[in-house]
């Protein structure tokens, strides 16, 4: 399963590795990818949960406008 959040607030490398560490500590995530460019992260595993991948986000500070995707 993959799912594509669109995150508002990142300016720097740094928020880009808060916003990785962040989703990688979400129950079944087996792999984060952020693209600081594109403003997203894509974002792998079995069992996502949107709420939960958006409040990890938001738990670190940033804003979630968008989550996409399925299996």
């Amino acid at each position: 399963m993959k799912k594509l959040l669109t995150i508002e607030g990142m300016s720097c490398g740094h928020c880009v590795m808060h916003v990785k560490s962040a989703l990688e500590d979400v129950a079944g995530v087996t792999g984060v990818s952020v693209d600081l460019l594109k403003k997203s992260a894509m974002v792998e595993g079995e069992g996502l949960q949107d709420q939960a991948l958006a409040a990890a986000v938001v738990e670190a500070g940033y804003r979630v406008s968008a989550v996409l995707g399925g299996r």
